[in-house]
């Protein structure tokens, strides 16, 4: 089959390391999707293991696509009946991009009726109940030309199911997952979140460390339909859970000025089964300090839409001082705002634009000197 992961701007290379790391090779990107070869062990694989991806889809044909009597015959020839049952619930997901037919609604609509017409055909049926399992069938038009898919994973992959509390402007479980695997946060390092908020970093990180599969405990819209072959999900998860690292973790600290941010973050800890691995602390990032060297300070500090602008300066210059403070650490933040590389100081190493849900922002990587060339000077 050909298998698709929408990917958020900015982390399409997080996506493909996390690939090549699972044995799928160097995979195509293609207009925010990266495309790969795979069966049903390999839906579940990649929907049970990725961290950064947003969703598992399969492809299920592609064809021109220039009116809507081409889109409904093009729809009608594909093989519906050997996915979709009689009580599958349909539902329609659409995006239409540079293409004669840019009405996302009207769409769909024709998607369905082919699709519907289709399966009472195959199935010998005059109605479809739809009482059944949900089937989100997705049409994606570009420059005319139409690529009909199945979403696997029902929910986003950013929903690991142990974040249940809200807190204010929430990172995104995937986002911070990019993060975390396209900064220098490796090996023994120790790592600091200082604006943790309802914990997403720090969990994340800890995941991360322990190789615990983010989506080892939650369900998938693939599992209920009956073109999927039995055990694919529980072989995915068995294969995860021999690969988990049992070992002890280098320090892992996590701090808000909140106290309610605090409670809220161990109890997702807790839930994605790594309290113990973090150090959670309610304390002012202005009075951080470590004895540990060579650590990777992770953060999501606030910005706009979180407090007033007038504040944010002064925040983010002490931030700064903090981090040059720690003569060999590095530090990788998220910020949407605009002063941020300025008032923290000094020109940051790199930088990557992405979003965080609908917010355009950027992350700002300041690197330490590496052991090496500490220990020569």
């Amino acid at each position: 089959m050909k298998l698709y992961i929408p990917v958020a701007s900015g982390v399409e290379a997080s996506v493909k390391r996390q690939l090549r790391q699972l044995g799928y090779g160097d995979c195509p990107a293609l207009s925010g999707r990266i495309c790969l070869e795979g069966g049903w062990q390999d839906v579940a694989r990649l929907n049970v293991c990725l961290r950064a991806g947003e969703r598992v889809l399969i492809g299920v044909g592609e064809f021109p696509s220039p009116d809507f009597d081409a889109l409904f015959d093009g729809v009608s020839a594909l093989p519906w009946e050997e996915y979709l049952s009689p009580h599958s619930r349909i539902l329609m997901d659409g995006k239409c991009v540079k293409s004669n037919l840019m009405a996302v609604k009207a769409t769909g609509g024709v998607v369905k009726k082919a699709i519907a017409e289709r399966l009472m055909k195959k199935f010998g049926v005059r109605t479809l109940d739809e009482r059944g399992e949900r089937t989100v069938v997705g049409v994606y038009l570009c420059e005319n030309t139409a690529y009909l898919t199945l979403d696997t994973s029902g929910d986003g992959l950013h929903k690991r199911g142990y974040r249940v509390r809200t807190y204010d402007a929430p990172l995104r479980e995937t986002t911070a997952a990019a993060m975390i695997e396209s900064s220098f946060f490796r090996g023994g390092k120790p790592f600091a979140d200082l604006f943790c908020g309802s914990g997403t970093l720090p969990v994340e990180a800890a995941l991360y460390m322990r190789n615990i599969a983010p989506g080892i405990a939650r369900q998938f819209d693939f599992t209920r339909w009956k073109c999927t072959p039995p055990g694919v999900l529980w072989a995915a998860r068995e294969e995860a859970r021999d690969l988990e690292n049992r070992e002890p973790l280098p320090p892992l600290f996590a701090s808000d000025i909140s106290e309610k941010a605090i409670g809220i973050a161990r109890f997702h800890a807790a839930r994605a089964g790594v309290e113990g691995d973090i150090v959670f602390q309610t304390q002012d990032m202005r009075r951080f300090r470590s004895p540990e060297s060579f650590g990777v300070i992770l953060s999501n500090p606030p910005y706009g839409e979180r407090m007033g602008d007038a504040d944010l300066m002064g925040l983010y210059r002490d931030f700064g001082k903090v981090f040059r403070s720690l003569r060999d650490w590095s530090c990788y933040f998220l910020s949407a705002y605009e002063g941020a590389e300025r008032a923290f100081g000094g020109r940051a190493d790199k930088k990557r634009h992405l979003w965080n849900a609908r917010l355009a922002c950027t992350c700002l990587l300041y690197t330490s000197p590496s052991p090496r060339d500490m220990r020569r000077s």
